[in-house]
């Protein structure tokens, strides 16, 4: 059995901030799945702005927090870059609300 590579508070932090990116592109998908099923192009819009955050999110801020904590380990608190990630998630939240409110399921 293996042991992970990096278990240090600066790693797991890391790895949060990654899956946080992916699972709003996983929601995204979901998103854009149900709109070609349903053969729902407005439903695509919602799809591909849910996309757009979540790669936003994992490309930028994520990269972001994880120099900041390697330049800076004790600095624990970064309140505009964790506010940005509560609006991302919040607004494929809501997408995702759109996506379910929007087309019925067949």
């Amino acid at each position: 059995m293996s042991t992970p590579a990096d278990m240090s508070p600066t790693g797991r932090t890391d790895l949060a901030w990654q899956r946080t990116g992916l699972g709003l592109l996983s929601v995204s998908g979901l998103i854009g799945a149900r709109a070609l099923k349903n053969d729902a192009p407005s439903l695509l819009v919602v799809g591909g702005v849910a996309l757009v955050i979540g790669l936003v999110v994992l490309t930028v801020l994520a990269p972001l927090r994880q120099r900041r904590l390697r330049n800076r380990p004790d600095d624990v608190a970064a309140p505009r870059v964790v506010a940005a990630v509560t609006v991302a998630v919040v607004l494929v939240t809501l997408a995702a609300g759109v996506a379910v409110l929007m087309v019925p399921a067949r």
